[in-house]
């Protein structure tokens, strides 16, 4: 029988790792970043901290959490991105922790253009960061602790923890992306994918059908791009053959795509009555659940026939409880 190994007996980062996993299922995406970085600060103290994303070859942040920072830092560091000699580093030495120590001396650090401009109106003075990119989604991950101490500097034990840490933190972040995507998976229509994606159209994480779907229908995209415009979050909107639908998810959005069927041409409202219908209930009883007067039922029920070129409650019942294929 395997042994267990309980959690009091595992030393700091293994018990940070595992309630980095753990906790996924139970913190909202949109807040895991945040919560993640405070469990860092257990292991390896600091002043401030930033979590960005964005595609590599624009070097601007899509998304961005910062703490023991103000919110403006991030639009500073991104302003001052061509004078700052750490991110050079960065992009050569991927997956490990580099210190601003180890590129510039401190003489030099401190008499520098980037150190007035970028961090000392925050009294920054000792920079640890590490990034990470994924291949699939061309997309970055950016993880930068600060300290203010002049004297405390960060450590080789240090740097050695953050760099194991932050690996655990990009998989652990993208994984709860992941949870949020299999737990909305019975809200979704049938044959439906779903993503997770920032403003610019960037993946964060998706469905298989999602990917399926993009793929089968525009097999001309190009690489790592959208190949439509993410609607008004709360909206859904048709595209080509498919419906598309988005809801805000922090300063990410969920994205659902499916293939476009009958019901989709119907208005919200003519959907509900629908599904009333559907259901077996009668005008009076769907006109008393969804709060209009039956005769406003009957009329939009008129419509709804017209619109589906059904003749009778039993073909739209089909329409929305479609029969399973025998079709292996």
């Amino acid at each position: 029988m395997p042994k267990i190994v309980q959690s009091d007996s595992l030393d700091p980062i293994d018990r940070l790792i595992a309630r980095l996993y753990r906790s996924a299922v139970s913190i909202c995406p949109e807040d895991y970043r945040t919560w993640a970085l405070q469990q860092l600060r257990r292991i390896i103290p600091f002043d401030g901290a930033l979590w960005g994303s964005g595609v590599l070859s624009r070097w601007k942040f899509h998304t961005v959490t910062v703490t023991g920072l103000p919110n403006e830092f991030p639009h500073t560091l991104e302003s001052t991105t061509r004078i700052n000699p750490i991110l050079p580093r960065i992009l050569q030495e991927l997956d490990t922790p580099i210190d601003m120590a180890s590129v510039m001396s401190d003489d030099e650090f401190f008499g520098s253009e980037i150190y007035q401009k970028a961090f000392a109106p925050y009294g920054i003075t000792r920079i640890l960061s590490t990034a990470h990119l994924d291949n699939r989604s061309g997309l970055y991950s950016l993880v930068t602790l600060y300290r203010k101490d002049r004297d405390h500097t960060f450590t080789e034990v240090e740097k050695a923890l953050q760099k194991r840490a932050t690996f655990h933190l990009f998989n652990a972040g993208s994984h709860a992306f992941f949870l949020h995507l299999a737990r909305t998976h019975a809200e979704r229509p049938p044959g439906a994918g779903a993503a997770v994606l920032d403003r610019t159209g960037t993946f964060h994480e998706a469905t298989v059908e999602f990917l399926d779907l993009v793929e089968e229908r525009f097999p001309q995209r190009k690489l790592h791009e959208l190949p439509f415009t993410i609607p008004e979050p709360g909206t859904a909107v048709p595209f080509q053959d498919l419906m598309i639908r988005c809801e805000p998810l922090g300063d990410l959005f969920l994205v659902t795509i499916w293939p476009a069927g009958p019901l989709d041409r119907l208005t919200q409202r003519e959907r509900e009555i629908v599904m009333c219908v559907a259901q077996g209930l009668s005008f009076k009883q769907a006109a008393k659940k969804i709060g209009v007067a039956p005769s406003t039922v009957a009329n939009h029920l008129y419509r709804v026939y017209r619109k589906l070129g059904v003749y009778s409650r039993t073909e739209l019942a089909a329409l929305v409880h479609p029969e399973p294929s025998d079709t292996p």
